[in-house]
């Protein structure tokens, strides 16, 4: 499975023809990915879905941090709620507190908003202490969410980090998916996802 993340509907029939079976879409790339306008979300899952591919909706106000206030958790449950109606196969969400551990009540509320839903926990993932992933991969695996967007570090690729996302890979155990990017192109998806034992990859740059 190669995920193609799209800014908006511009390349995504493109992606999908050249192999893309599941889309990430988010507006803002340049600051990690933002909640795309909802004609967007409507005019993308239309036009994936006509082509047999998936859409994953991004769910996050703004740039920075992932410690949200209580404001920007009322804004993401109504853009969940939203970008459900408007289609979306799945949410991308993530959620943190001030010493980088889960959200734990915000994410349960998200995971309820988002119903029978796929969701993915993007790269703040990456900003938990490394000694505290493991207990964060089982809670995520315990409150039901379908895969986990990783790079292995805060910094460098993920071919960078190979070792230690080979670790989480066989902590996980196939009880979550696990779904690699950061530096994931078309030249280096094959041999990553052959060395990671994984069977799916994200980027912007897997087909041109």
């Amino acid at each position: 499975m190669k995920e193609f993340c799209a800014e908006n509907h511009v390349q995504v029939a493109r992606a999908i023809a050249l192999g893309a079976g599941r889309i990430e879409l988010c507006d803002n790339l340049a600051v990690g990915g933002t909640t795309p306008s909802y004609g967007v979300i409507e005019m993308v899952c239309q036009l994936a879905h006509e082509q047999g591919a998936t859409v994953m909706t991004m769910i996050r106000p703004r740039g920075g941090d992932f410690c949200y206030d209580a404001v920007e958790k009322m804004m993401m449950l109504k853009d969940a709620k939203i970008a459900k109606d408007l289609a979306s196969d799945g949410l991308v969400f993530g959620a943190l507190t001030e010493d980088n551990w889960l959200d734990e009540d915000f994410l349960d509320q998200l995971m309820e908003e988002a119903g029978n839903r796929e969701t993915v926990f993007h790269m703040a993932f990456d900003l938990i202490p490394r000694k505290r992933q493991f207990e964060a991969l089982d809670w995520l695996i315990e409150h039901g969410f379908t895969r986990i967007l990783m790079r292995g570090g805060i910094q460098g690729s993920a071919g960078d980090n190979a070792e230690w996302l080979k670790e989480l890979i066989v902590y996980a155990a196939g009880r979550i998916e696990i779904l690699i990017g950061g530096g994931v192109t078309r030249d280096n998806a094959e041999s990553l996802m052959k060395e990671l034992g994984i069977t799916q990859v994200h980027g912007t740059r897997l087909f041109w």
